[in-house]
């Protein structure tokens, strides 16, 4: 068999994590390569064995008068060129064809379709860990820009003041622009106790702003769960990685075990992660029927069902998500809500609802990756740039973060409460 196309991450994951090592897409800067199993393309991770997969066509060399030959007159008169006039000969054959490669895919005009060279590739197949040095951060690495999704908890990149949306333009005063978000990945990562300088745009602010981060080790958490006040149980989930389905239900079951009247489901700065956590998890809320589609380019779409023996198909729900939601978080939100099995409670989620392909190209050359169709809610919602609008809009703001309140919690608990009390 030949190289194999690995469908992976939803969007981007959405998420690299800036920890240490990419932990594929999917999109954490927190993620590293998210590729979510048995998708094509949030992200960034290795598929799991659910993955499909897909023989590597064998190109064909087009006849100088076959209409491709014709078109391609141009590059090879251009290849000539450069070999013939250039002034510091030998060129670099390997960097012409690996460039020519990268330009053909941005005329694409699509930033979550890219390159990868070899050296690339490999960093995006490694495996996904519980922990980094780096300076903790669900991103996504498939914008033009490498754009924070959601600071962790407590990390280094909360502690500078990084937020959802922040656009990383240079480091250590150096220029980003025209770099592969994938590469500026590796800049921002470090041992720890070292200090990197991000440039950022932010939405608001007149021109860029930097921001300096003491990187530090992360250990990646995966669920926080506890009993509310009014007997109301609270799980948190952080991302949709290797481990994450074993923790929530383990979660679930103990909260469970104390009779709550309502379960509030946390997913907010969740940046995504493997699509089969993403059905696992909804399953525990949905009994049965459609959780996803995926529609390709040719209008054939892909229905993916709850699984059934969920925990939490019953119980009074409400589900928080803000701008850092995204990717796998989405896809659990917007069954919810679809479904009309609970409220969303918050404010817009991220918008990562495309899907992508990477396939490895002949003779170890690296591989591209292409966006091959779209991801949507039970009902045929595309939310690609649009994200999920919440039942019940409840902002949080910099102050309320600064004075350690959270509204959006506040409000889904008296929410709950209320419809506890009908």
């Amino acid at each position: 068999m030949g190289p194999r196309a690995v469908r992976g991450l939803i969007g981007a994951f959405i998420g690299v994590l800036l920890a240490g090592g990419l932990f594929a897409a999917g999109v954490a800067a927190g993620t590293a390569l998210p590729w979510f199993e048995g998708l094509t393309g949030i992200g960034l991770i290795p598929s799991g064995p659910d993955a499909s997969t897909l023989e590597a066509p064998s190109p064909t060399a087009p006849g100088p008068d076959s209409p491709l030959g014709e078109l391609f007159t141009p590059f090879w008169h251009a290849w000539d060129l450069v070999h013939d006039k250039f002034v510091d000969q030998p060129v670099d054959d390997t960097q012409l064809m690996q460039g020519a490669i990268r330009g053909m895919i941005g005329a694409l005009g699509d930033p979550n379709s890219s390159y990868m060279d070899p050296s690339e590739y490999e960093q995006a197949n490694m495996p996904l860990v519980g922990s980094y040095d780096g300076i903790g951060a669900w991103v996504d690495s498939e914008a033009e820009y490498l754009t924070i999704i959601a600071p962790m908890p407590n990390s280094p990149a909360e502690r500078a003041g990084l937020r959802p949306g922040d656009m990383v333009v240079a480091i250590d005063g150096d220029d980003m622009t025209g770099i592969d978000p994938s590469l500026v990945i590796q800049r921002v990562l470090g041992p720890a106790g070292t200090t990197v300088v991000l440039t950022i745009v932010r939405e608001g602010q007149a021109g860029p702003i930097e921001v300096e981060v003491e990187r530090a080790h992360i250990d990646l958490p995966n669920v926080q769960s506890e009993m509310l006040d009014g007997n109301i149980a609270y799980i948190r989930l952080f991302t949709f990685g290797t481990n994450t389905v074993l923790d929530f239900r383990q979660a679930l079951e103990e909260l469970l075990a104390e009779d709550p009247v309502g379960l509030i489901l946390d997913l907010r700065g969740n940046g995504g992660g493997y699509l089969a956590s993403a059905l696992d998890v909804t399953s525990e809320f949905i009994g049965d029927g459609v959780i996803m589609i995926e529609r390709y380019s040719d209008g054939r779409e892909e229905i993916f069902e709850a699984r059934q023996g969920g925990l939490a198909t019953e119980i009074p729900l409400l589900v928080l998500i803000d701008g850092g939601s995204a990717s796998a978080s989405e896809i659990v939100a917007g069954a919810i809500q679809d479904r009309g099995r609970g409220l969303l409670v918050g404010e817009t989620s991220f918008g990562k609802g495309s899907v992508q392909e990477w396939i490895p190209l002949l003779s170890d050359s690296g591989a591209i990756r292409v966006t091959v169709a779209r991801w949507l809610t039970p009902s045929g919602r595309q939310i690609e740039e649009v994200g999920l609008t919440p039942d019940v809009v409840v902002a949080l703001t910099e102050e309320d973060a600064q004075a350690d309140r959270d509204p959006q919690l506040d409000r889904a608990v008296e929410v709950l409460l209320a419809e506890a009390a009908e």
